[in-house]
């Protein structure tokens, strides 16, 4: 699915989604990345959400953001807050939700000039 029309290379912006992977600024990803406005989308190493440990999100963490979203597949899932201490002790929101709303919400964060770090765990089980 088409997210946004715009191709802007300015800010890294989501173009498109689907279960096997996401489009930035209209490149195709295929694996799970850490896509912030400024900076070129780059891999988290998250095959699953079962796999999640406290230090992917430190790794979050060390870039400032003032939110994550953190999309976590097709459904909606909820990580455990042990896992994102790192983030609430530096005060940064962690919000949880399917990967498309994710993309939605990354996008009009971004828009409105907040600094925002999408999470989006891309599952192994959906590649080509």
């Amino acid at each position: 699915m088409k997210l946004h029309s715009d191709n802007t290379q300015q800010y890294q912006t989501v173009t498109g989604y689907d279960a096997g992977g996401v489009e930035i600024n209209a490149q195709r990803f295929d694996f799970s990345l850490i896509v912030m406005p400024e900076v070129p989308p780059r891999p988290w190493e998250v095959a699953r959400f079962e796999d999640l440990a406290a230090t992917h999100f430190e790794q979050i963490g060390a870039d400032n953001p003032d939110v994550v979203v953190l999309g976590t597949g097709e459904r909606q899932r909820f990580v455990h807050p042990r896992l994102t201490t790192s983030l609430s002790d530096k005060r940064i929101g962690v919000e949880c939700m399917d990967s498309h709303a994710a993309c939605r919400t990354y996008n009009i964060l971004m828009g409105e000039g907040r600094k925002v770090t999408l999470a989006l765990i891309i599952d192994g089980a959906h590649r080509a």
